[in-house]
């Protein structure tokens, strides 16, 4: 069998993998054609069995992506300006009011309405003033999409603006973290809560 037709035959298996793996067409794709430009390289002498090759390099390639995904995106959160966001923050008019009160509504209707990446898009671009090259380089979605889920999140919270007054007594660790976060002026604990809610945002996704 040529090089060709060993690709032909294993190359929708490795997608049908790398597409499970990632959730990303282009990524998958890339994957593959990664993993077979490596496979050609390869000694094929020492290879005894092409498709186990194939599919397990394919499967490495994917988890090696993955963790680089999530490295980068610890990376970004960590190399946010959080104290000068939390001084920001203390001294705007926002701290004048029923904070508690009015955090735990806004909270429960994001928790409880939005999609998980709705609302992380959101929380991110509204709470914390990312743009949209930054949501991009967290979420690893494309701008134009985060757009969308920031839109389409803003709407479903423009309908919840008049139940916002009801009475709401749910706590979150976000929200609380937050709060805390505010009240001494110390972001770590909101970080570590922010990440949560980001990997579990993903995680439903796919």
């Amino acid at each position: 069998m040529t090089h060709a037709q060993t690709i032909a035959l294993y190359q929708p298996t490795l997608h049908a993998i790398a597409m499970k793996l990632l959730r990303c067409k282009a990524d998958a794709e890339d994957i593959v054609q990664e993993t077979f430009i490596k496979w050609l390289d390869a000694e094929h002498e020492k290879i005894k069995n092409t498709k186990a090759y194939l599919v397990r390099a394919v499967t490495n390639n994917c988890l090696n992506h993955l963790e680089a995904l999530k490295k980068k995106k610890e990376e970004y959160l960590e190399s946010f300006h959080w104290p000068h966001f939390i001084e920001k923050f203390r001294d705007s008019d926002f701290t004048h009011i029923d904070l508690e009160n009015k955090l735990t509504k806004a909270f429960h209707v994001l928790q409880h309405k939005l999609e998980p990446l709705e609302r992380a898009v959101y929380v991110l671009k509204e709470a914390f003033d990312f743009d949209y090259k930054a949501i991009q380089e967290l979420l690893d979605k494309k701008q134009d999409h985060c757009r969308q889920l920031f839109c389409r999140a803003r709407k479903k919270l423009d309908q919840e603006k008049e139940r916002l007054n009801a009475a709401i007594h749910e706590k979150t660790a976000l929200m609380k973290s937050f709060k805390e976060s505010c009240d001494v002026g110390h972001a770590t604990e909101f970080i570590a809560e922010l990440r949560n809610d980001i990997t579990s945002a993903l995680r439903k996704k796919s």
